[in-house]
């Protein structure tokens, strides 16, 4: 029996990606990665998907569970703004947003929308740093009170 494919993909050949998602200029999108773009997805420019991130725009959890009397899949659209950095093995829920130069930490699991220029870890993750610049554009990831910055 030949071997299982990949779709073909403008990205990575060892990336799942499904549906239309839209991708900005320069952004990279590492081996191992589910992109799900079937909800409505959109990654911008100068973006870094880490090897193993999972973004997901569906959910079937309500259909399984209720032995498919509820019949439709879910789908909500995820947003990704420019220069997001998003962890090796981190996953990204339906109906998210992430904003600009944000920061997933690596495994994170991201539930909720993520302001611009935040670092978020944990499961589910959660504002742990502030991405701060110095005037020559050198960025800085600055503790939040009471939380690990990394």
């Amino acid at each position: 029996m030949p071997a299982a494919e990949l779709p073909p993909n403008r990205w990575h050949t060892h990336a799942w990606v499904v549906g239309d998602p839209v991708v900005g200029e320069g952004t990279w999108i590492g081996a191992f990665t589910v992109v799900d773009g079937s909800g409505g997805l959109t990654i911008g420019a100068g973006c870094d998907i880490s090897s193993g991130a999972q973004i997901y725009t569906h959910s079937s959890a309500r259909r399984c569970v209720s032995g498919r009397a509820y019949a439709t899949v879910d789908r909500a659209p995820v947003t990704i703004g420019d220069r997001v950095f998003i962890g090796a093995n981190a996953t990204v829920m339906m109906g998210v947003t992430i904003g600009d130069s944000a920061v997933v930490a690596a495994g994170a699991v991201v539930t909720r929308d993520v302001p611009a220029r935040t670092v978020v870890a944990g499961v589910p993750a959660r504002p742990v740093a502030r991405v701060e610049f110095a005037a020559d554009g050198t960025p800085d990831f600055v503790a939040i009170d009471g939380a690990a910055a990394g």
